[in-house]
């Protein structure tokens, strides 16, 4: 939050100057927000060192790191 306020201004006193403007999510909002609530679902029922986010990543992590093709990949 603090970047978006940083990047606005905010900070500095010029809040008054920014207009809140409320607005209807977008179409991709809603999708966004899934993805966001699926990534912190651990990998399976009593998993706490793992989450669907931090397994992509990892799995990217090797794919990157060892020059995969996506055929490898898969």
């Amino acid at each position: 939050m603090n970047i978006v306020m940083d990047a606005m201004r905010m900070s500095e006193g010029n809040v008054r100057e920014c207009p809140i403007i409320e607005e209807e999510p977008n179409s991709d909002a809603p999708r966004f927000f899934d993805l966001l609530r699926d990534s912190n679902e651990p990998l399976w029922d009593g998993c706490t060192n793992h989450n669907k986010l931090s397994t992509v990543a990892y799995v990217f992590t090797i794919k990157s790191y060892h020059r995969l093709s996506e055929a490898g990949y898969d």
